[in-house]
């Protein structure tokens, strides 16, 4: 069987699912299915979700921190408004260093999780391409190291690329425990990683 046809099926069965299931994206079950295996995001928590746009992720941490936790959601273009009155969101751009301080006001108190799915414009040209995803990754890592709580963890999407390995560890300066994951609602011909990075050592 082709393989072309079994990822276009299993993009439709994520695409399908979100849809029943009221997620904005598929992309809420990468998250979903790597939490299940690695427990980064608990009840109670406080997320940051770092380019957040279309909000698929702020759902799935929101269903994840339950009504006793509280999700910020970031973007660079306005996140259409929750239901949920502990979701909260704000426009913000990533490479700014102000909006390292529009979080920490909005904050109730330092975030136990950082989450960032933020992903530049594909050029096609793929030096760029996962040039400019690292840097991306490496603006998530300040913001995290920024705001999160000591022993707090961060979850960030990253390309395979021959950059991949200086990022993970300049992210090994600041956790314990850091582990690229493929989460299986991930395409497999994609080179889209995921970086885990848990128990975050806040210098003092």
């Amino acid at each position: 069987m082709p393989s072309g046809w079994v990822n276009e099926r299993k993009r439709e069965y994520y695409y399908r699912k979100a849809k029943k299931e009221n997620f904005r994206s598929r992309a809420s079950y990468k998250l979903l299915q790597a939490v299940k295996k690695y427990n980064f995001i608990k009840s109670g928590d406080v997320v940051v979700d770092v380019g957040a746009a279309p909000g698929g992720w702020s759902q799935a941490a929101r269903q994840l921190v339950e009504d006793s936790g509280f999700v910020l959601a970031v973007d660079l273009k306005p996140i259409a408004p929750f239901d949920e009155k502990n979701i909260q969101t704000v426009v913000g751009d990533v490479t700014e260093q102000k909006t390292v301080q529009t979080i920490k006001e909005l904050l109730p108190r330092s975030a136990d999780v950082v989450i960032s799915d933020v992903s530049p414009n594909i050029s096609g040209v793929w030096e760029l391409d996962h040039a400019r995803q690292i840097d991306l990754a490496t603006k998530s890592l300040n913001i995290a190291t920024a705001v999160l709580r000591s022993g707090g963890n961060f979850f960030v999407k990253t390309f395979q690329g021959d950059m991949t390995n200086k990022f993970v560890h300049d992210t090994k300066r600041h956790f314990s425990f850091v582990k690229l994951v493929k989460p299986k609602a991930s395409r497999s011909q994609s080179a889209e990683l995921y970086l885990l990075a848990m128990k975050f050592r806040k210098k003092r």
